[in-house]
């Protein structure tokens, strides 16, 4: 690994330099006799191309995280009929990547400190493409589950290292925007896979085009490999000082005085003196062990909101919730996976000006009502009845006979019965809207899960990942971030092998109410627990844990001028435009 990792750099420092020529010339062409102003001018609009190009090809793993988790919805509804699985068999299908996740998330960690960020990007590319191979040319219920294992590997490392890969080379002044870029390709993975789904729903073996296309951008996630820099904070602990300055050169581009790199790396080199924490163990000292805390209650948050539940079923939940056919119900999963990538849109806009903590408590209360009204809506469709009937005659809705494995419905004749009963030749497992009171509840059920997929992508969809890129410090980074990880994962495989179980147990409805409490009871932690982290450094962040209190940013509100606002604060202006006065811990406060 140590050869690889030698080869990469060698191909690295040749492709670097030429791709960020570019945006050298274009600065300095763009210099005129009052450059100072230009800088905070430049940078409060965007950071240098290069930056953009860097973010773009790491988030391609974000994309490969969000096509193989969503593509299982569209896939499933065939693979089910194929191969004549029960709801258990399909669990464990959807709950296979995730079980992969918690593996590679745990321990990609570790050895991205050892080998650093890019070599794991590297070796999540191989295994998503070994994934997409395995379940493309399956021919067994337990080799499709191998396929999906491997692919979470790849997902879980994903997942663990492009966070703080794009938090440790973004400008702080954009960090929040750039990290959330990758959410942005999870959920535009998500929606292509969706679209695929749709298109290939009637193709002769399209589950398995589904499966392969997803090796594609893994291909070319391999190709831009040798232009991905390493993280500074990395080249910093290899004593690979004059690389590290080279890299924020290109981050914050050629017209930023050298002073500003100075002051970035001497912050760095400050934190690698002071922070002793390395091994897994130190993460029980009480300054790490309150982020982490923070960090995986934020992950855990954001698979006990049932999201992935509204992404891996949504089909499935559609055809309950009275669409008539399988391509119908995918259709409408397009306009929710839509819906998750267009509002994480509008978190990138928002992020960096509104705040993590903000947005965080606009989103817990929001998909708060959305699974209330989701749960009212699924009482006029399924009814509150248990799917534990020994007689497929006793569901009276067809919402509730087409959860029932061995039941099918009768549109003629409005009855439930086991499936292949001969009086019947128009039995189905999809249900169609046949009176004003259950059109009302499709039509509700649909618009409260777009709702809830709204207000889930503008906070807690993100939130997570980016503050676990920020809260850590630069020791304990990469090993903190895997445990959130795994937690995020392993939270994730609870929920996608019990949804449809508890839907039988304590009826649709209920499962959508107990998703609700459980998003309460984190609107209550994030009230009391989550501080603000906009605009600050990373190595400043881990500050706002060293006291007692809850710590929080001010903005001045008259700002001083730019000479002694640099003195006072480093680097000036956050990413609002607002000066950061001070950092409160406890009684006292953190100068930035």
């Amino acid at each position: 690994m140590e050869w690889l990792l030698q080869r990469i750099d060698g191909r690295e420092q040749h492709a670097f330099t030429q791709v960020s020529q570019t945006d050298d010339n274009r600065n300095a062409s763009e210099t005129d006799t009052d450059g100072s102003d230009n800088i905070d001018s430049e940078m409060a609009q965007a950071p240098p191309r290069f930056v953009f190009f860097v973010v773009f090809c790491i988030t391609i793993g974000g994309l490969l995280f969000g096509y193989d988790t969503g593509v299982i919805s569209g896939a499933l509804v065939v693979i089910k009929d194929e191969w004549n699985l029960s709801s258990t068999q399909q669990e464990f299908i959807v709950g296979g990547t995730t079980l992969g996740a918690i593996v590679g998330g745990l321990f990609s960690g570790y050895f991205a400190d050892r080998w650093g960020r890019r070599v794991i990007t590297f070796l999540s590319s191989l295994v998503f493409i070994l994934g997409a191979l395995i379940m493309t040319f399956s021919n067994h219920y337990s080799v499709l589950i191998g396929g999906r294992v491997v692919v979470g590997l790849a997902v879980g490392a994903a997942s663990m290292v492009v966070p703080i890969y794009i938090g440790e080379l973004a400008p702080k002044e954009f960090r929040g925007r750039l990290v959330t870029l990758n959410v942005l390709a999870i959920t535009g993975g998500q929606l292509i896979a969706y679209l695929l789904a749709w298109a290939l729903t009637d193709v002769h073996n399209g589950w398995r085009w589904m499966f392969a296309i997803s090796a594609f951008p893994a291909a070319i996630q391999l190709c831009c490999l040798p232009w991905l820099p390493e993280s500074p904070r990395v080249l910093i602990r290899r004593n690979q000082e004059d690389k590290a300055r080279g890299i924020l050169h290109r981050i914050y581009g050629s017209k930023v005085p050298e002073s500003i790199v100075d002051d970035e790396l001497e912050s760095m080199r400050q934190s690698m003196r002071t922070e002793s924490a390395s091994r897994y163990v130190d993460l029980l000292r009480p300054i790490n062990l309150k982020p982490l805390v923070v960090a995986c209650v934020l992950q855990l948050m954001q698979q006990f909101s049932g999201f992935n539940t509204a992404m891996y079923y949504s089909a499935t939940i559609l055809k309950m919730a009275g669409f008539a056919s399988t391509k119908s119900a995918t259709q409408f999963s397009i306009a929710i996976a839509a819906t998750n990538m267009l509002m994480t849109i509008v978190a990138i806009a928002i992020i960096d000006r509104f705040g993590r903590r903000k947005l965080l408590l606009i989103s817990f209360v929001g998909m708060i009502v959305g699974l209330v009204l989701l749960g009212i809506a699924f009482i006029f469709i399924v009814g509150l009845v248990k799917i534990t009937k020994d007689e497929c005659g006793e569901y009276l809705k067809c919402g509730a006979c087409a959860l029932d494995d061995k039941c099918n419905w009768s549109p003629g004749s409005l009855v439930c019965t086991f499936k292949g009963d001969a009086r019947f030749t128009d039995l189905t497992d999809a249900c169609e809207s046949v009176t004003t009171r259950d059109r009302a509840g499709t039509w509700l059920a649909l618009a409260s899960l777009i709702f809830y997929v709204a207000l889930y992508a503008v906070g807690l969809g993100n939130v997570p990942w980016l503050v676990q890129s920020e809260i850590f410090a630069q020791g304990i980074r990469s090993k903190a971030g895997s445990l959130a990880t795994a937690t995020n994962w392993v939270s994730n495989f609870i929920i996608s092998v019990t949804f449809l179980t508890m839907t039988l147990h304590i009826t649709a409805s209920g499962t959508f109410w107990l998703y609700a409490g459980i998003l309460f009871l984190g609107l209550i932690f994030v009230v009391f627990m989550v501080p603000e982290t906009k605009g600050l450094k990373l190595e400043d962040v881990q500050k706002l844990f060293m006291g007692d209190q809850r710590a929080y940013r001010r903005p001045d509100a008259a700002p001083k001028s730019r000479d002694s606002a640099d003195d006072e604060y480093g680097s000036g202006s956050g990413s609002d435009g607002d000066s950061v006065k001070s950092v409160v811990i406890g009684s006292s406060s953190a100068q930035r």
